[in-house]
């Protein structure tokens, strides 16, 4: 059994279906729910639900939102001991609204996110040095700046292999946060983030490849860039990786992103080659948008690895 150090943000998600587009008018909303979120809390509940030990770094309010966060995660067996309490502080919350194209819209209040006092920071830092030397860390950079660089400089000087959702963008772009960029071993932005990371506008596979390479060059192992389309272009010193997917029937996007870089960290801790971690991570993508909320939408390994099974790799030139 491996284990993944889940670094970065957690909050409630307030989630809520529509029937239409929201415009200015008020719209009536149905299938209200209340879910534990947040792109650590979900990379965690992955791989935990993937039977990893699976640790939680982060910080929750003092507020019931907290605990009410941190239930289904420590139910499933998720450390949440590397979580901190900021006093006074509101859990982050998540206002998710989900149209019929099932590409959800989001407000979203950070609170306790961006809420890092340095004793917050030690006690993180102490949950990462207690994991197994072999762990692998995933981050995302939802977080106060000055916390996201102390930990990824600590996962990088214990030797872990990061891999990194650089999101949001700005501060992954945070002076402190890009110059550790040379020893992370992977990113995993969206089309989107990667355009904002790079400068490169994204309007072809030929500008992913671009962006990626972009991203490779500036001291990344692995620069994976996933599609709009539910694909990925990944860029390493073997080359340019393509995964191709078929039509995939969006029921609710939230919490696929996350799904994909914890499945990656997944992969990559159980050893898997190049080729099948990238099929094995974008499987879990695809499934999780086939369902309703994040968390709750994740597949148990058997339906991952059966939606593994259909996609393709294909060499490319770029």
């Amino acid at each position: 059994m491996a284990t993944v150090v889940s670094i970065g943000s957690i909050n409630l998600d307030l989630q809520m279906r529509i029937d239409e587009p929201p415009g200015a008018e008020t719209v009536r909303a149905h299938n209200f729910s209340r879910l534990s979120g947040g792109k650590a809390a979900n990379r965690a509940y992955l791989a935990r639900l993937l039977e990893h030990q699976a640790t939680l770094i982060g910080m929750v309010g003092s507020d019931d939102f907290g605990n009410e966060v941190l239930a289904p995660l420590s139910g499933i067996g998720v450390d949440v001991n590397g979580v901190g309490v900021a006093q006074g502080v509101a859990t982050a919350v998540a206002i998710i609204v989900v149209p019929p194209d099932g590409k959800k819209r989001i407000v979203f209040a950070s609170n306790a996110n961006e809420v890092w006092s340095e004793s917050d920071i030690g006690l993180a830092i102490r949950a990462l040095a207690s994991a197994p030397r072999d762990a692998v860390v995933a981050m995302d950079c939802e977080i106060a700046a000055h916390a996201c660089a102390a930990l990824l400089d600590a996962a990088i000087e214990r030797g872990a292999r990061v891999v990194l959702d650089p999101a949001p963008p700005a501060h992954a772009l945070d002076e402190s946060v890009r110059r550790l960029w040379s020893g992370v071993y992977a990113f995993t932005p969206n089309e989107e983030e990667a355009a904002a990371l790079t400068g490169i506008r994204i309007d072809s596979e030929e500008d992913v490849v671009r962006a990626a390479r972009c991203l490779h060059d500036r001291g990344v192992a692995l620069a994976v860039v996933k599609r709009s389309d539910g694909g990925c272009i990944a860029v390493s010193d073997d080359g340019v990786i393509a995964v191709r997917v078929g039509k995939v029937d969006v029921v609710d996007s939230t919490g696929a992103g996350d799904a994909f870089t914890g499945a990656l960290a997944v992969a990559l801790a159980e050893q898997r080659p190049l080729d099948a971690a990238l099929r094995f991570a974008t499987a879990a993508a695809n499934l999780a948008v086939t369902r309703w909320g994040s968390q709750p939408a994740y597949g148990r390994r058997d339906e991952i690895e059966a939606w593994s099974a259909k996609l393709t790799t294909e060499r490319i030139d770029g």
